[in-house]
């Protein structure tokens, strides 16, 4: 397998269980309690949507600010799998996000719109995890204005991370009731398992960059 499938493997399978819309299924419903399927549908799409936008952004310009503030992508990669790596382990406790979920009253479309941003695009889609990723990924392109291919790949992942995120939240009550709250919890306990394994990825590849910029590995 080439680099570019790899690269878009990797970017996809670890921003989607990062978003890991599984575990968001029961805040989404709460959200959006007493709605019909196609208000349910619209808010995923608008959610998903501003999660694009703001992926996208740290894409383009995540990069652009280490250099601005000359951080190594080496130190990136080492706190991004830190970041990765926490987030892995904290997924394999029992989940208090159902306890976050914002009420209010007021206008029903003004507060759909509302959700769709906060807490559904950011922090659940779009958190510290999903901003590790990226930039962790695009430190792995080492010419980006070159190397298309790269960019590429990386970008049609975050584009089928959101359309999988945008089909699972659409269809959240037929999911939900065919696996249940247990199978969301054990889908979610097995997604944090492959998070810690791509952040203790990031970390040793950070470590190994550190050490040959040292001189204490030679360089291949």
């Amino acid at each position: 397998m080439d680099h570019t499938a790899t690269l878009f493997i990797q970017t996809f399978t670890t921003l989607l269980a990062i978003v890991n819309p599984l575990e968001a299924l029961p805040i989404f419903l709460k959200l959006l309690e007493g709605k019909d399927d196609e208000e349910h549908r619209q808010v995923a799409r608008r959610s998903c949507f501003y999660a694009t936008l703001l992926l996208f952004f740290f894409l383009v310009f995540g990069t652009a600010m280490l250099k601005i503030f000359e951080v190594p992508l080496s130190m990136v990669r080492i706190v991004g799998g830190i970041v990765l790596l926490r987030i892995g382990f904290s997924l394999f406790l029992p989940s208090s996000s159902n306890e976050v979920i914002p009420t209010g009253g007021g206008d029903s479309k003004q507060q759909d719109r509302n959700v769709a941003f906060v807490p559904l695009a950011m922090p659940i889609m779009f958190g510290p995890g999903a901003i590790a990723t990226i930039i962790g990924m695009s430190s792995l392109v080492r010419h980006p204005f070159t190397n298309f291919s790269s960019m590429a790949a990386i970008c049609g992942a975050i584009v089928a991370t959101m359309v999988s995120v945008y089909l699972i939240l659409a269809y959240a009550r037929k999911i939900l009731r065919r696996i249940g709250p247990q199978g969301v919890d054990a889908a979610t306990r097995i997604v944090g398992f492959f998070v810690s394994a791509m952040g203790m990825a990031l970390i040793f590849h950070g470590i190994i960059e550190v050490m040959q910029q040292y001189g204490a590995i030679p360089k291949p």
